[in-house]
């Protein structure tokens, strides 16, 4: 991106993505706090900047544990789960549209933590371009250009501010290559392991590369604080699982599911983003507003000015229908993915303020970031969990919460050993 302009090239990138339904998916999917039994023990927060360890060439620092984390509870016997609400930015980085610092604002706001996708390139200035080995490219090509150094200046605040906040930094990689020819889809897990290694560098290299050695580090240590990412265009998947098993991450979030609880695939939480109901269509859409943008006004980022109103509604409408299907029925995690974009008039910015204002202050919801959700799902009994995977799109338990989980081994399914003899 140019220093205060737009970050380069992002809707050229994005408009690679499908057409349809999971728009920006690959082909394979085109389809109060409560406290409970405590979970893991976790090391007791330091104060922020009580230790600076300072890492490399001083782009990046150990200053303690990150600070306004919650401390993740198994639930009681009986308890019903609170309703978690993941909303995530894909290339995160500030610029003239200073809507990364916006979104630290609104989440503070509304007692929220969201995770932020930082595409490394966006920390790499355009002078240094050729630093980027793309697998399957030319040195120094991105689909999504490069930064300038005010903007890796500004991105560098924000990136440091939202993690002191109690955001996450995960990654959204480097170049943003999709489809054919060398998109992401395409690469193999030796290929996926070097994308990673490369964003991770410029994330840990940026004040040498940008020439801002007297600005203050990141406060965390990169390669322990990146434990999970989406992929361009949610393409590419199968081997990115693979090589992010091997490399210590915890999550993915780059398919597209139904609204039902999670459980692991190769190793991973599968935190895929999800199908919520189209008002006004019969059918369901990703919960993306590149998506909602795609079914509304095609491949225009700028469509008629005349419905842009009645699109924002209609984006923060199927959101909340989505919200209330799943806090009224089976509490499965709502997974909300983003860009830092004011596609049609910034209609869908203005959605997604409105939809975090009302879902993240009711009653038993928690607005958190993927590593949250994350320690939450592991500091749980695999039973519960796995009695939480059996229930289906906003189905609440029939017998109510207090019966459902009332830590009492399941009784197995009919025709099953052990289970009561029946008549046929």
């Amino acid at each position: 991106m140019a220093a205060t302009k737009k970050i380069a090239a992002g809707v050229a990138a994005v408009a690679a993505c499908a057409a349809a339904l999971a728009g920006c998916a690959s082909n394979d999917h085109a389809h109060a706090r409560e406290k409970g039994a405590p979970g893991p023990k976790k090391a007791a927060p330091a104060a922020p900047g009580s230790v600076n360890r300072l890492i490399g060439d001083g782009s990046t620092a150990y200053t303690g544990s990150q600070p306004h984390l919650p401390t993740p509870h198994r639930l009681r016997p009986g308890q019903k789960p609170p309703q978690f609400v993941v909303f995530s930015w894909d290339g995160a980085g500030e610029d003239s549209q200073k809507l990364f610092s916006h979104y630290r604002k609104v989440a503070k706001a509304n007692n929220a933590t969201m995770t932020y996708f930082l595409s490394g390139v966006y920390m790499l200035p355009k002078s240094k371009a050729k630093l980027y080995h793309a697998p399957q490219h030319a040195a120094g090509q991105s689909d999504i250009g490069f930064n300038g150094i005010e903007g890796i200046r500004n991105t560098a605040e924000q990136v440091r501010g939202a993690w002191l906040d109690g955001n996450e930094i995960g990654t959204h990689f480097n170049g943003h290559f999709c489809g054919k020819y060398g998109g992401v889809g395409q690469w193999s897990v030796a290929e996926w392991k070097s994308e990673i290694r490369q964003a991770k560098s410029f994330v840990k290299s940026w004040k040498t590369n940008a020439g801002l050695k007297n600005m203050p580090p990141l406060p965390f240590d990169y390669d322990k604080e990146l434990i999970g990412a989406r992929t361009p265009c949610l393409e590419g998947r199968k081997n990115f699982m693979r090589a992010a098993r091997q490399l210590g991450f915890r999550y993915d979030t780059s398919g597209v599911d139904d609204q039902v609880w999670p459980k692991k695939k190769h190793g991973l939480w599968d935190l895929s983003m999800q199908l919520v109901p189209f008002k006004g269509h019969s059918y369901e859409q990703l919960t993306m507003d590149y998506n909602f943008m795609i079914n509304q006004s095609g491949k225009s980022t700028q469509g008629d000015p005349g419905m842009r109103e009645y699109w924002g509604d209609q984006m923060r409408d199927s959101l909340l229908a989505g919200f209330n299907r799943a806090y009224k029925g089976n509490r499965a995690p709502l997974i909300i993915g983003n860009h830092f974009e004011s596609w049609n008039g910034g209609t869908y910015i203005r959605a997604l303020d409105e939809t975090i204002h009302t879902v993240c202050n009711k009653p038993e919801v928690r607005c958190v970031s993927f590593r949250q959700l994350a320690d939450w799902l592991d500091a749980q009994d695999p039973r519960t969990l796995k009695k939480l995977t059996t229930l289906g799109v906003g189905q609440a338990p029939k017998q109510g919460w207090a019966s459902f989980l009332d830590g009492k081994k399941a009784p197995a399914p009919k025709g099953a050993a052990g289970a009561p003899a029946t008549r046929s």
